[in-house]
């Protein structure tokens, strides 16, 4: 009887649409005493249903074509148990609702909004979605669109208990577009898919903004990660576009590559800052705020300060990645501009701007690299070079490293001895004689100003 009741409601209340809504449209108020499952299943394909004001009861499966469509104030709370929203059909569009209530379990992927491979072409949008275990997860959802959300994640215990803001597995197409996203795990974690699309996003207070895995012939374009552990990790996958994006005061790397392959990397800035050292110590865990210093934006002095240390610990850290291009960006004010190792081959380097790095590059190895092309290397604000013809070219060759700087990489105790006469003596040596100088870095052609870049943030 109660049954028969709800469904008699439902139609009333379907009878009784005011005239601002079309025939398509079905508008819920919370004291219309249905289910909001049993609304959703009652639509038609291709209907839009409007929730008023006030707050729902989840779980939630929407297994049709649809709209579901959220006033200001409309809110759909999960149970704590299982995902809050699954969409499980083509072409649903779910917008303007506040989302939160998921269960906290990794293994069955407990989600805000979950949306499966029969959901291909969904569209997430407008929503804030917060205290869940995953956010979104896009689970297949081919050619999906995730965008302009408020994504807040767990906000307090140990990160690897933690979801991700927005998980993309195997969905060709996606795009993840516009988001704000904090706290949990990863901002957007990828794997085993392609041609997906990143951008306009901006993170912080997570440990990777963008971590890629298995994912080929994407895009990560104009993103902001701000006081993150990690800017953008980029393992295994390949022909990837990164541009123009920004990674301001991380902690570790602002640009990590690691298998990467065949990538363009350009008019990205990594800027360092000093960090309160608290930041090292809490590793694998967090409370509700990271405590990154607050200033104006740029960076700080670059000497040591008691309680702070310089971070990123690398702008970019490229670890066996080969065949990339790295073109017109800036790495500005961490310990270590460039930390290349592991064998990586075949990387062009040309019109990056190196600007107060304690070290401008760590490379360990024999080889002779030269960073530049086609007679044009990189700006290094470090290079006492002249330029006597006036053509922008230093008119000698700017190497990072030395023979003093390879004993320290591979010894850090005799840093005591950088001081030291005998030192002093060495470098002089191999300034005057180019051939006591080791294998490593060498910019033929090194820029006497930083080049402009073309649509970059700054």
């Amino acid at each position: 009887m109660m049954r028969q009741a709800a469904i008699a409601t439902m139609a009333a209340l379907w009878a009784a649409i005011g005239s601002d809504a079309s025939a398509a449209d079905r508008i819920v108020t919370p004291s219309d005493g249905v289910t909001l499952a049993a609304i959703v299943d009652q639509a038609a394909a291709g209907d839009r249903v409007i929730l008023r004001a006030g707050s729902y009861d989840g779980p939630l499966t929407i297994k049709k074509p649809l709209t579901l469509q959220g006033d200001l104030g409309a809110s759909i709370v999960g149970t704590g148990k299982g995902t809050v929203v699954t969409i499980d059909a083509v072409d649903v569009t779910l917008r303007g609702l506040e989302i939160r209530g998921s269960g906290t379990n990794l293994e069955t992927m407990d989600s805000g909004v979950f949306a499966t491979e029969a959901a291909e072409g969904a569209v997430i949008e407008d929503n804030f979605v917060a205290e869940n275990l995953y956010g979104v997860y896009i689970h297949g959802a081919k050619d999906s669109m995730t965008r302009g959300n408020r994504i807040v994640g767990i906000r307090e215990g140990r990160l690897s208990e933690a979801g991700n803001g927005v998980t993309v597995w195997n969905a060709p197409g996606a795009k993840v577009v516009g988001n704000d996203i904090s706290f949990g795990r990863d901002g957007i974690a990828t794997n085993a898919s392609k041609r997906n699309v990143f951008s306009e996003n901006r993170f912080h207070d997570l440990r990777f903004a963008i971590h890629y895995m298995y994912t080929n012939d994407s895009e990560i374009r104009g993103n902001v990660s701000v006081g993150n552990v990690v800017g953008y990790a980029i393992m295994f996958s390949s022909r990837l576009k990164i541009v123009d994006n920004l990674s301001d005061g991380d902690r570790d790397h602002g640009i990590l590559l690691n298998s990467a392959n065949s990538s363009l990397v350009r008019g990205n800035i990594v800027r360092g800052r000093l960090q309160p050292e608290s930041r090292w110590a809490s590793a694998g865990s967090r409370a509700s705020t990271h405590g990154l210093p607050t200033d104006d934006g740029q960076p700080q002095a670059r000497g040591d300060v008691a309680g702070f240390r310089l971070g990123p610990e690398k702008c970019v850290f490229i670890y066996n990645a080969n065949k990339n291009q790295f073109i017109e960006n800036e790495f500005n004010g961490c310990a270590i501009g460039i930390h290349f190792t592991a064998g990586s081959e075949g990387n062009a380097m040309s019109g990056n701007s190196f600007i107060s790095n304690r070290n401008q590059v760590k490379y360990v190895g024999t080889r002779y690299l030269d960073w530049s092309a086609k007679g044009r290397g990189n700006y290094w604000s470090d290079n006492p070079a002249f330029d006597l013809d006036g053509d922008g070219i230093g008119d000698s060759s700017y190497r990072p490293n030395d023979l003093v700087d390879k004993v320290l990489w591979t010894s850090p105790q005799a840093k005591i001895l950088t001081t030291s006469p005998a030192v002093q003596l060495i470098r002089w040596a191999q300034a005057q004689f180019p051939a006591l100088l080791p294998g490593g870095v060498v910019d033929s052609h090194p820029l006497m100003e930083p080049p402009v870049r073309s649509g970059a943030r700054q």
